[in-house]
């Protein structure tokens, strides 16, 4: 977990249950609006699978998933 996302974790745990429940909303709708349907890479998968592409290697479902 970045240090970015460990801070703002701080952050929404200074409100109150209902902020938070907001701002949890806020965030899904922002993920939703960038990628609908969830097909987009994290930064681990992509480095991945890059490497695997770049090493004429195979990388399994589990090992992107793990990440997840």
């Amino acid at each position: 977990m970045s240090e970015q996302i460990t801070k703002t974790l701080e952050l929404l745990e200074m409100l109150p249950e209902a902020d938070q429940l907001f701002a949890y909303e806020f965030v899904k709708k922002l993920v939703l609006a960038l990628d609908p349907d969830y097909t987009k890479l994290t930064a681990a998968e992509k480095t991945a699978l890059e490497n695997a592409l770049n090493y004429n290697s195979s990388i399994t479902h589990e090992e992107l998933m793990k990440e997840l």
